[in-house]
């Protein structure tokens, strides 16, 4: 499925336009008014750009909280988090909403910012996809901008697909049969003394042996499923050998031309696949005297599967469908 047309990489389906912003990822979808509801053939044009474009964008729209979620089910099941910030609507229960400084500076005991440089201490510690150490990580994910700076705050995004295309065939052979743990809070730098940050790791513990390399269910491409926050270890492989490849993995899948970045505005929605996708939240909007308040809502997602059909294993808590 895709929407791509000959006319400069753009194309218009279901009453829409898709119009590519990057070589390898992201497209931006206009023409549709998302509060509205989408009619059948405009949720088609976006499934096929989402599957296409891996991350897609719409700028101006005006959705509240219902509308969010019921946007949301034209493309799948919304997932119920069972913990949310204190920033998200208690009454919306699938809607989740960070406001940065303000939802997360001394929640651990700590200014936001030391919080963000022990989670991010390597160049690619901060990328990742949505709940990836779960056994089923959701399928895609929907972000919605309220309150943005005038600048910075920007998200990135990378596609494991090309990352996974562009590696040397024996190379794509060698990690075609590999297995990783993810295990949430990998790399974090603890902080000397009672860390309250730690605790809550250790109290909300979620590990699962996933294929380095995943089947995507719907286009059947071969997905490069690694990322820099949750993977732990190849299994097999010594921990320098493991970090070794790692590495090099890491380094294929956030090279530029794998890449899209987006200027948030209010209003705008970002909707990602997030079995072929990791991104990287910013960080250059910690020190600014700006609100950055967004709202997430996810879809649920299946079990990963390998090239040679064997799917994920859970080690510890996350299960199928139950969150």
């Amino acid at each position: 499925m895709t929407t791509e047309k000959t006319t400069a990489e753009a194309g218009t389906d279901g009453g829409i336009e898709v119009r590519p912003v990057a070589g390898h990822i992201g497209a931006e979808i206009t023409g549709v008014d998302l509060a509205a509801g989408p009619d059948a053939a405009q949720v088609a044009a976006i499934r096929a750009a989402v599957l296409r474009w891996k991350v897609v964008f719409f700028r101006g729209q005006r959705l509240d909280h219902a509308g969010h979620v019921a946007f949301a089910r034209r493309f799948g099941e919304p997932v119920v988090p069972p913990r949310r910030g204190k920033a998200s609507p208690p009454d919306v229960p699938e809607i989740e909403t960070t406001a940065d400084r303000l939802e997360l500076g001394g929640r651990f005991g700590m200014p936001h910012d030391e919080w963000l440089r022990r989670r991010r201490h390597t160049l690619h510690r901060g990328w990742h996809c949505d709940h990836g150490a779960r056994v089923d990580p959701p399928a895609a994910t929907i972000l919605r901008a309220e309150t943005v700076p005038p600048y910075g705050g920007d998200t990135t995004w990378a596609n494991l697909a090309a990352a996974y295309a562009g590696l040397s065939a024996p190379l794509r052979a060698f990690v075609d049969g590999l297995r990783a743990e993810h295990r949430l809070g990998v790399g974090y730098q603890p902080r000397p003394g009672e860390d309250a940050y730690v605790r809550h790791l250790l109290d909300h513990q979620v590990a699962t042996v996933h294929p380095l390399v995943r089947v995507h269910p719907e286009t059947g491409e071969r997905v490069l499923f690694v990322n820099g926050y949750y993977v732990e270890q190849i299994a097999g492989l010594s921990r320098p050998e493991s970090q070794a490849i790692l590495d090099l993995l890491l380094d294929q899948v956030t090279r530029p031309e794998y890449t899209v970045r987006f200027r948030w505005e209010p209003g705008s929605v970002a909707f990602w696949d997030n079995r072929a996708t990791v991104h990287l939240a910013p960080s250059d909007n910690a020190h600014l005297d700006h609100p950055r308040t967004m709202h997430r809502v996810m879809l649920a997602g299946e079990v990963p599967v390998g090239v040679d059909g064997t799917p994920s294993e859970a080690l510890l808590g996350s299960e199928p469908g139950r969150w």
